[in-house]
Parts: C-alpha cells; structure tokens; sequence
C-alpha cells in the first residue's frame, strides 16, 4: 500500500500553524486578561451584585421554590450561614477566598462540583472570577442595592479642563471621560445647536427668522436668551407632555374587542396646561394620583386623576366582571410601580420577585391603595354616548371651561365627559391572589408599601393621597432619582440608567452614579421644579456638544455613555410630523381638543374591528383638522397610526418608559410616499415660487427651514441641478399626477412644471436623514 505522503505532510504542516495560531490567540487572551484592572476597592453594589444577579440568581437567589442547596447569595446572612448540606462549610468566609465554598466552586474545573453548572449554559469569566475573589479578600461587605438607599449629593469632582464646564452636570461628566481617556467636544455650531433644543423643547424647528436672530446674536448670553424663550411657548407643553402620554397610557379607545371610543382628552389638555405652567413634580403627580382626596378638591385636581383611569377597559358583553376589575387595579399598580417607582413591581403578582426584595404580600398590600376604586368590570353598550367615558367620572360643562377648566379646548355644547378617580364610602378588602388569579383569595392583606425601598409611614392615611406622601417623602430613595433619569433620556436619547423602567437588580447600573444622585438631590432641594431641572440639562456643556465622532471616540465608546459628544439619533414619531406640518407652513398651533384623524391607508380599521361603534369605520377629518401636531393623531389601541408606529410610536397598551429606536426600510417609504409629506412639499413650493427670489434663494430657504441650517454649496448645486432636470423633462400630465395629492387647495398662480419640480426638491430635502435626526 502506497502511502498518501503529500497528505500526511499537509496534514502536519496545517497542525502545526493550529497550534501557532492557538497559541497566538492564548497570548492575547491573556494579554487581555491582564490588562483588564481589577478596582482597588471592589464594590458589592456596583462589581459584585450584576455577576450574582446574571449567573447565582436563578438558583440561588429570592425564589425561594427555585433556590437550590437552601443557599441565597443576594442574601448576607444566608452566604455567610453554614451550609445545610455541609455544615462545617460557609459559601463565603470573610477575607478567606480559599475557605469560601462559592469561590471555589466558581474557580473550579471539575465539572461534578463547578458552579454554575454545566447545564445551566452559564459560565463565569475569569475577570468575574478574580473581582469575587478579591472581594472576599477585602471581606465581602454587602451592600443594599444601590437604587433603593436613599440618594447623596456628592462634592462636585475635581477635572482637568476646568474652563470647559457650565454648571454642576458637567463636573460628573467630565470627570467620567477624562477617567476614560476622553475629552468633550467643541461646542456645536450655532445653527445645529438651535435645531437641537426646539426640538427638545418644543418639539418644533426654529424659523428662519428665529435663526437669524440667534446667528446675529454674538453676545454670551444668546443661546440662554433662546432657552428662556423657548421655555415661554405654548408648545413646551405639548412637547414634554409626550413622554408623559407614553408613561400614563393615554390612548382614544378602550383597547379591547369592539375598542370604542373614548373622551379621556380633557386630561390630556391638563396635562399639557400643567407643564406649561410649571407645576412642581410632586405636585403634577399628587394631583394625578389622588387629586380627589385633597382637601376641598377642585374640579381641575379631581380632572387630573384621569391619570389613573387611562387604562383599558372592556366593553365585551360576556365577560366576568370581577375578572376585569381585577385587571384594572392592576394595571394601576404596575404603572405605579413602573412609571413612578422604575421597578418591575408587576413580577410580584403570581408570586416573590424572583430578583428584587418584594414579596408577593407587598404586591397586594400596594394593591389595596387603588382596590378601592367605585368601578365595575363591564358598563354599558357599545353605540351612546355614556359609553365614552366609564364610572366614576365627571362631567365637563361650557361654564367649566369658562371658569375653572379654561385650558380645555372645548369648541362645542355638547356634553363631554371624561373617567376619573373616586373611591367606595367603604374600602374594598384586599387579599393575596393566589398565583395572581382573581376567584382565588388569599390572606387579607391592609395597603402598605416595600419594605426594601421604604416603609410606609403608619402616621400617613392608608389610601393614595397617603400613597402620594410616601412617594415623595425625602428619604424615598427612587422617585428623584426615576423622574430625573427620564428627562435625561428625552435630552441626550439614552437614560443614566438606560433601563429607565428598571432600576432594580436587573436593571442596568447608572452610567454616572454620582451625577444621577447629585441631581434627584437637587431636583429635591429645589421643590421639585421641573424647568429648573429641564434647563439644568440644555444649558450645560456636555448637552451643546458637536455630535461630530471621531474614530478614536467611536472606538472607545460607541454608545456614547460617556458624553464625550452631542446627542444624535432620529427625533420621534409625533415630531417628525410636526416637523413637516410646521416648516410647509401647513401647522395647525392648536392647542389641546379633541383627537383627529389624519390620512391613513384605506382599509386599516375596516379590516381589525367588530363592525360595531364610532370606531368601526375610519371616518378621516377635513380641513384644518388634518394638520394637527402628531400628539392629536387618535390613537386606537388595536389598529395605532401606521405612520407613527412605524417610526417606534407607542400604542399606549401598557406604561412605556423607553420607546424603541429602529431604522426600517418602512420609514423610508412613509417619507418618500406619505401623504402628508407630499401635501407639505407641494405647498411648500408654491408657496417659494411666488416669492420674488431667485431659485437658488427659494431652494436655500426651503433647506434651512427642513433643515435648519444653511446648505453648502455642494449641496445648493445638486438640489439647484435637480431642480432645472426636472422643470425641462417633466411633461404636464406627469407634474399633474405629483401634484394631485392631499386637500389642501392648488395654487394656479405658478407654472404646474415649475410647482411639480419644486416640489420634488423639497420632498428630497424631507427625505435627508439629517433632516429628522437630532444632532
């Protein structure tokens, strides 16, 4: 037999570089594992908690029917403890890695005694290995979970470039990049820096007169003049009011079944009145949560609880009615527990938290403050009048909104009423729901809050007003801190604690501890003023940042959780379409009223429904109604606005903290073919081309009133270009069938050629990416 040397040969040889190139990778592994520094102090909160939270937690963790060995390491006296199956040996022995049973388990490579276990798929990296072994080292302090001790504010820290900040947040942000090897930005140019904070503010693009006034403005005090100036217009409130919509699950339908229609927009008018006004933080939430228990309530605070009742409710002829009622408290509860709170207080309905230190008896006991609500599960028919609102609720008169409710947009005589909170003569008992179902009671249960945040005070009344009291008690250690991370998000597009819903065990850690304490602190000494917080933020250095990135930066830090630079990502669903209304000219400014309804696709609603109620059919509105900010779009819980749920809207089912940010062929689609993009552009065009400019001029105040800034020349050439392509080949029958879109009226003073070409050149510019991206 012949041998197949050539094989063999290649077989060795290719061996052979196996091995280098293992041995390679081994060196860099290495290499990487020796660079990565262990801290001098290891912290329990911060290096230790998220490896027990994400690799022990499952087995040895709160769920007590799913921890193994009788073993929790979340637990202190429980790891220090001996252990049930061995009792000469402790998990953990304090300043002994090599007496601690959990140490040597995780550092061990004998599969029968490794932990966690082969099947759990969970492995631990050796620099997790090394950070537990060096706090046991230094003698395995525990910690309570950071977001539940009550916040510090810290001395601002010291900085190397210290011209560069403006106020206290830059000191925290600084110091986080320059610990990192980063140093900020320059300042953004005056015209991306304007764009930037009307929207944030307002939700709106700045005119061109807005602009020019600003780049004019050479003194040191312009950009601060903008801010107070933005701060003093109506659309403030509209614009902070959208989160707040998200979070509170407002929405125009009930949300089940026929889904029919509903009057909860009076509340919405309140709401926007409210941040229009600057009503202080703890008062918008009590009013909001119990504005029926204050003392000589008013009808505007009783008008506010609409909050509360923004839920959805069914209408479904055969349901049981206590099963629905039930799902009602609930979902009071979870938004309370998320909106407010940040914590997922909804995993405690069927049993323990299985991460975070809250019984399923504290679940009902925050149960009980909302369990007492004068409600049915099932009211009413589908079709009159009384079904738009559900009991209790109130009744809203023209001689209210003359007098008392005067920031209601009520055009009309008819009668208009809106669900609101208010409680039975007689509180309801509350029990334990066994594994959360409504016909299995268990133990009676009186309202009362987590112990592992803060005990509730037995000096407070035991309904939401006392709820309200807790939840503002200076030494609740998360509702500064939640607020505080939420308008973060809406400024720099990612929260301090990106889980913004989540501030429990596992829930991301904060970016900037430091910072985000200092500010709830602030925000606290302050009264709670949420301008001063708002303007804090847009203000500072390391919101007037450039976004431009670096290739160095992008490496570093990708995500930009250091702020080395502006914020940059694409503005919401609702302002994308303000942007468009507003820079044609087309906005209605409208404030508050009942939702309309824009252009949709044919069909939508037809083809989702029961076939019965005002909702049945999509009947669209007419005239002015059809410009409305993209807050007034009525949402339908079962079939949302295409167009703003393509671009990540929410369609209010439950509290949203975050919106999702995703980047679709779709959205291209709804820019390239939308309606009221088209209708905008045409207008738009017509508009410039009876302006006595010349091209270029109309084609540039087309760019910086989309864009809002100057175009380049590069840019001024391409569009001017485009422009004469198609004035010289577009036939007439073509410019009529672009220029055959939406209701607003054709203008005949122009050439149809002239208005179609136009037109296609400011479409093009709404198609930019820059032009509804935030930067």
């Amino acid at each position: 037999m012949k041998f197949p040397w050539k094989i063999i040969c290649a077989m060795v040889v290719l061996g052979g570089l196996l091995f280098l190139l293992s041995r390679s990778l081994h060196s860099k592994y290495e290499g990487l594992q020796a660079s990565t520094q262990l801290p001098d102090s290891v912290s329990y909160n911060f290096d230790i908690r998220p490896i027990l939270s994400d690799k022990c937690s499952a087995c040895h963790g709160p769920d007590a029917n799913k921890r193994k060995a009788g073993l929790r390491m979340d637990d202190a006296a429980s790891a220090f403890a001996a252990l049930k199956e061995n009792p000469a040996a402790h998990a953990l022995v304090a300043f002994k890695p090599e007496l601690s049973e959990a140490f040597l388990r995780i550092s061990s490579k004998d599969t029968a005694i490794m932990m966690p276990p082969l099947s759990s798929h969970l492995k631990l990296t050796q620099h997790e290995i090394d950070l537990i072994g060096k706090w046991i080292k230094q003698g395995a302090k525990y910690e309570k979970h950071w977001a539940f001790v009550p916040p510090q504010k810290a001395t601002l820290p010291k900085v190397n470039k210290t011209q560069w900040p403006r106020n206290e947040i830059d000191y925290f942000t600084l110091a986080n990049q320059e610990k990192n090897g980063l140093s900020p930005n320059e300042e953004a140019d005056k015209e991306r820096l304007l764009k930037r904070v009307s929207l944030d503010l307002t939700g709106l693009p700045p005119t061109v007169e807005m602009m020019d006034k600003f780049l004019a403005d050479t003194s040191s005090a312009a950009y601060e003049k903008v801010v107070d100036q933005l701060f003093q217009k109506p659309a403030y409130g509209e614009k902070m009011s959208l989160h707040w919509l998200d979070l509170a699950r407002y929405a125009d339908s009930h949300g089940y079944q026929d889904d029919g229609y509903r009057t909860q927009w009076p509340w919405r008018d309140w709401v926007i009145h409210a941040f229009n006004e600057n009503m202080h933080y703890n008062d918008f939430v009590t009013w909001q949560l119990a504005g029926d228990l204050l003392p000589n309530s008013t009808k505007e605070q009783l008008l506010a609880t609409g909050f509360n009742r923004n839920h959805k409710i069914t209408e479904e002829g055969g349901v049981i009615p206590e099963e629905y009622r039930t799902m009602y408290v609930t979902d009071r509860n979870d938004l309370f527990g998320k909106g407010l709170l940040g914590v997922t207080l909804e995993c405690a309905h069927c049993h323990d938290h299985k991460y975070d230190p809250f019984s399923q008896k504290e679940y009902y006991q925050m149960f009980a403050f909302f369990n007492s609500v004068k409600e049915v599960g099932i009211e009413s028919v589908i079709g009159g009048p009384e079904t738009y609102a559900k009991k209790p609720l109130m009744q809203i008169t023209s001689e209210d909104v003359k007098s008392v409710l005067t920031f209601i947009n009520k055009t009309d005589t008819g009668k208009l009423i809106v669900s609101v909170m208010g409680d039975l003569d007689t509180a309801r008992k509350t029990h334990i729901l066994k594994r959360g179902n409504y016909d299995a009671p268990g133990d009676e249960v009186e309202p009362g809050t987590p112990a592992a945040i803060l005990p509730f005070n037995k000096d407070l009344p035991k309904n939401r007003l006392g709820l309200s009291k807790w939840l503002f008690d200076r030494n609740n250690p998360l509702t500064a801190r939640v607020y505080v991370n939420l308008l973060w998000q809406e400024f720099f597009g990612r929260g301090i604690v990106k889980t913004s819903g989540d501030f429990g065990m596992q829930g991301e850690l904060p970016s900037n501890p430091a910072l985000l304490d200092w500010l709830a602190v602030d925000f606290i000494e302050h009264n709670w003023d949420i301008k001063r917080l708002v303007k804090q933020m847009v203000t500072s250095a390391t919101y007037r940042q450039s976004a431009i990135v670096t290739k160095e930066k992008l490496a570093i830090d990708p995500d930009n959780i250091l702020l080395a630079r502006g914020p940059r990502y694409r503005i919401a669903a609702e302002l994308i379409r303000d942007l468009v209304l507003s820079s044609s000219g087309l906005l209605n400014n409208s404030i508050g009223g009942p939702s309309v309804k824009p252009y949709q696709p044919a069909g939508l609603w037809e083809g989702a429904t029961s076939g019965r109620g005002l909702l049945s059919i999509y009947m669209q509105d007419h005239g002015t109604e059809l410009y409305r900010r993209g807050m007034y779009t009525l949402i339908k819980r079962t079939v949302p606005p295409a167009s703003l749920a393509i671009f990540d809207a929410s369609n209010r089912d439950i509290c949203e903290m975050r919106r999702l940010r995703t980047n679709t062929p779709l959205q291209a689609l709804v820019m390239m073919n939308d309606p009221t993009v088209l209708e905008a552009s045409r207008v738009l065009a017509a508009k410039l081309l009876q302006e006595k400019s010349d091209t270029k001029n109309k084609i540039t105040k087309a760019f910086r009133l989309i864009v809002c800034r100057k175009p380049v020349e590069k840019e001024l050439e391409v569009l001017t270009n485009y422009y004469n392509k198609e004035v010289n080949t577009l036939s007439e029958p073509i410019a009529q069938k672009a220029l055959a879109v939406g209701e607003y009226p054709l203008t005949k003073k122009v050439d149809i050629k002239q208005l179609a070409a136009m037109m296609r050149v400011i479409s093009t510019i709404y198609n930019l990416e820059e032009t509804i991206t935030k930067s």
